[in-house]
């Protein structure tokens, strides 16, 4: 069991930093600037930051170094989704409700953008042919935790847990066991896990939901909230490839993301469940195991 524990609110949700001793006060400021830069870059609820410039007029923009990982990644999560999963994604997302002031109030949708017609990088230079506003939810957490991760690794930090509401990532010897939460029950849990040196991301469309039937998993494909599957949990080396794969599993099987080494759990409406082996004796409920 970890002593320390480091707490803080940051890209709209709650964090904790778990250390066998404290963290002192120059490595709390500079992961707290590590996240500001982050968040001046990333954030569509931000008027000063990239993204929003970005939404504002067509052109040519520079990026940070770390864009290119976030968005070689994402590039190969639209391939392997059929366009699913894409971060042009942000104009839906705001007119579904989920914008920068919170309105949740839906207005009439427009198709988003295809990838290479609307978008072109070179390097960390991204070049758009339309106003085209950018989300990186799927996968911009997972990538926090692990930009904040290495900043502990720098910093000789040998035994952490870095978790962002449930989204983590572990390092050490020590035992740090998880509970899968029930997304038709919050007070329960369909499993536990043990997490070691690993990351643990979920997805789950009751998480951010309003109105009626609207939630923040939306399919760009079909305009509309995904339906079929209500949850999901994946388990990678990388926090960043842990949260993408969590989103992309709504929208496709296992076997299309098998690129990637992970192990998961996805969630149906009608509760069935269905697990990679890892999982096979750590879950509460078993139905339609793959």
């Amino acid at each position: 069991m970890l002593e320390y524990k480091y707490r803080f609110d940051a890209l709209g949700t709650k964090w904790v930093i778990e250390t066998n001793d404290e963290i002192n006060s120059f490595l709390k400021t500079t992961i707290q600037n590590r996240i500001e830069e982050f968040d001046k870059v990333y954030s569509r609820f931000r008027v000063d930051s990239l993204i929003t410039k970005v939404a504002k007029k067509s052109g040519e923009y520079l990026f940070p170094q770390d864009a290119k990982k976030l968005f070689d990644f994402y590039k190969n999560l639209y391939v392997l989704t059929n366009g699913k999963i894409t971060p042009l994604i942000g104009d839906m997302i705001s007119r579904a409700g989920y914008d920068a002031v919170y309105s949740l109030k839906p207005q009439l949708q427009e198709p988003v953008p295809a990838w290479d017609e609307a978008t072109h990088w070179n390097d960390v230079t991204l070049t758009t042919s339309q106003q085209i506003t950018l989300d990186v939810g799927a996968a911009g957490k997972g990538y926090m935790i692990d930009i904040i991760a290495a900043i502990l690794d720098e910093h000789s930090v040998d035994d952490y847990i870095v978790d962002a509401s449930g989204d983590l990532r572990h390092k050490g010897a020590g035992e740090n066991i998880v509970g899968l939460e029930d997304p038709l029950d919050s007070s329960k849990v369909i499993g536990t896990v043990e997490v070691i040196n690993r990351s643990l991301c979920a997805s789950a469309s009751n998480r951010r939901a309003w109105g009626d039937g609207m939630h923040h998993i939306l399919d760009p494909t079909k305009i509309a909230p995904t339906k079929d599957i209500i949850a999901t949990w994946v388990i990678a080396e990388e926090a960043m490839v842990a949260d993408g794969l969590a989103t992309a599993l709504f929208f496709v099987d296992a076997k299309k993301l098998c690129d990637y080494d992970f192990e998961y759990v996805r969630m149906y409406a009608n509760g069935s469940v269905e697990y990679s082996t890892y999982f096979e004796k750590k879950l509460f409920k078993k139905l339609d195991a793959t």
